[in-house]
């Protein structure tokens, strides 16, 4: 258990580096937003999970009959796990975020997609961001 990372994961690693190859900065596991997102980007309320596979609980109903040790411990904390995403999710959610998760896999197969999701994803922030700044100083203005 203590070999296992919570943060600066290969995954993470991964798509942090294909996001700042494209120019895309970003906050990575703030503990100061609810959930401690894998990478955020405060200003524009962007999170995004890289989930891996067994932690997570990715096709768990198929998957949690294939653990054979220890399964009074391995089980709930799984289905805890699984129970806080969805918890993190919807709070933020609540809150204005957009939140994004991935899979370990998906990162791993598909980085540039996963990218091309995220960098969309902050380029149409950025875009209403603007546009509500600018019609706020156009009534500042002409108001």
């Amino acid at each position: 258990m203590q070999n296992i990372r919570s943060k600066d994961s290969q995954i993470e690693i991964l798509l942090r580096r294909e996001l700042w190859q494209r120019g895309i900065r970003y906050r990575k596991n703030v503990r100061g937003i609810f959930g401690c997102p894998d990478i955020a980007f405060k200003g524009i309320k962007i999170a995004v999970f890289c989930d891996s596979e067994f932690w997570h609980g990715y096709d768990w109903e198929n998957r949690k009959d294939r653990i054979k040790s220890n399964r009074e411990y391995w089980v709930p904390k799984i289905e805890r796990n699984m129970a806080r995403d969805v918890q993190v999710t919807e709070h933020l959610e609540e809150d204005g975020w957009i939140v994004l998760r991935f899979w370990g896999r998906q990162i791993q197969k598909e980085t540039s997609v996963c990218a091309d999701i995220i960098e969309k994803c902050v380029n149409e922030r950025k875009a209403a961001k603007a546009a509500k700044a600018a019609k706020a100083v156009k009534a500042d203005c002409f108001g």
